[in-house]
């Protein structure tokens, strides 16, 4: 029995050293090792004097006279291992060596002792310095190789100087169920080491207080990381790597104009929130940056500058279909042919002459289809028929015909020195429209015409 409890006590140290890492939710197992006191004196055992022939003391008698009574080993004698099942309560193993050579008042020849205990412990104090506790149990003692159950009850207080190590001091009252082992205290004072809580990531907090335990954090932020040290942590950083203010979440504000750099399409000038942080120094809608003309208003349209009235007659290039010539509003900025102009027109129309017979223009009015050209040049939006007419000379198939190919020849002509054929169109009326009678030569050279009219 004597090698047993040697080997239980050496398998006690083994089982605590390979599980070393707070004896609480954090790090459940403790495991202290020490001294341990045998005192058999204070236990008011009536029988002690009978069965073992020394003399006892009342409860508690004498109970700090440790010259007289007290049996101390000079070495290591007791080791336990405690784990934590919450609540403050705690369940663990004890083992006890010692040498009796104080039997109550009675000196005797170092009887051998060893214990066992099962324990039950409960801490009343929480993450404190100094942890007072409460311990019952049971087990089996050895004296001189004769053994007994024992059921213990005790009190003690651990002093922590880490959160992993610290000092222990304990009393029990062991209460022996046979006769032939003396009833006792055992005083127990050691060293505690609590162990057995997981750090995944290094960072100081346990994994079960570690709301971030893979990645090493600040206990500030219950573990978890602050990577830009700006005080918010990354999982509430919107910019985790950027250091910036708790107004924008985490972020950077280079110009200071309330839009973080993230969202800030001009982080290094103040803007306008609408404008995606980018400035707008003309007022008109357009960010600085896309605008041809930041310092002067214009629609977006035409990338921020104002629309061009080349011609100033008050109707912007955009709406003026005749940008370049100065018109009218009514008009469409384009000039409007006044009576005037019409008259002058046809004054040069009716000038158009052309070989007896026939649609082709004589060389002489070359000169009078350049001024024609001219006019209608000036209104470049204008259309226009070209009408031929005749006399009454001839059949009136034929005057059709010629009038029709007359009136095509100077369309042709027109739309082949420049004017847009959309702008032409050619009427033949033949006879029909004489102005002056047929009667005579000059009536007749008066109806043989072209006119040129403004289509209204």
């Amino acid at each position: 029995m004597k090698h047993l409890s040697k080997l239980l006590v050496v398998a006690l140290v083994f089982v605590g050293f390979n599980n070393i890492q707070a004896q609480d939710e954090n790090n459940p197992w403790q495991i202290s090792f020490g001294i341990n006191a045998i005192d058999v004196f204070p236990t008011n055992d009536e029988e002690a004097l009978t069965n073992f022939g020394f003399q006892a003391g009342g409860l508690f008698d004498e109970y700090f006279n440790a010259n007289d009574h007290w049996n101390i080993l000079p070495s290591v004698s007791t080791v336990s291992v405690g784990r934590y099942i919450g609540d403050g309560f705690s369940v663990g193993v004890r083992g006890s060596l010692n040498r009796i050579e104080n039997l109550g008042d009675v000196s005797v020849d170092d009887l051998s002792f060893y214990a066992v205990d099962g324990t039950i412990k409960y801490n009343f104090l929480k993450n404190t310095t100094i942890d007072p506790f409460a311990e019952i149990g049971g087990g089996y003692t050895w004296v001189d190789e004769i053994g007994a159950g024992t059921v213990n009850g005790g009190v003690g207080v651990n002093i922590w100087f880490t959160d992993n190590l610290g000092f222990m001091l304990q009393t029990q009252y062991k209460h022996v169920f046979e006769d032939n082992v003396p009833i006792h205290f055992q005083h127990l004072a050691g060293l505690n080491i609590r162990f057995g809580g997981t750090d995944t990531d290094g960072d100081g907090i346990y994994d079960r207080d570690d709301a971030c335990p893979e990645v090493a954090g600040l206990p500030e932020f219950n573990g978890c990381p602050d990577s830009d040290g700006d005080g918010i942590e990354d999982g509430k950083d919107s910019c985790p790597n950027e250091a910036g203010t708790a107004e924008m979440n985490g972020c950077p504000d280079s110009d200071g104009d309330g839009i973080a750099d993230k969202d800030d399409a001009c982080p290094n000038e103040a803007g306008l929130a609408a404008l995606s942080g980018c400035p707008d120094a003309d007022g008109d809608g357009v960010a600085d940056k896309d605008d041809a003309c930041p310092n002067e208003a214009g629609p977006a349209e035409n990338k921020g500058c104002p629309w061009p009235d080349r011609d100033g007659d008050g109707v912007l290039d955009k709406d003026d279909q005749c940008p370049d010539v100065a018109g009218t509003v009514a008009n469409n900025g384009c000039p409007e042919v006044t009576e005037e102009v019409q008259k002058q027109l046809n004054d040069y129309a009716r000038t158009i002459l052309f070989d007896t017979g026939k649609s082709s223009i004589k060389a002489e009015s070359t000169t009078v289809m350049v001024d024609i050209i001219q006019i209608l040049n000036e209104y470049p939006n204008a259309k226009f028929t070209v009408e031929g007419h005749t006399d009454s000379v001839g059949s009136a198939k034929t005057n059709q015909r010629l009038s029709e190919e007359r009136a095509n020849s100077v369309r042709d002509f027109l739309i082949d020195k420049g004017i847009g054929a959309d702008r032409l169109t050619a009427i033949g009326y033949g006879e029909d429209k004489p102005i002056a009678t047929n009667n005579t030569r000059s009536g007749r050279t008066q109806n043989r015409r072209v006119e040129i009219n403004l289509v209204k």
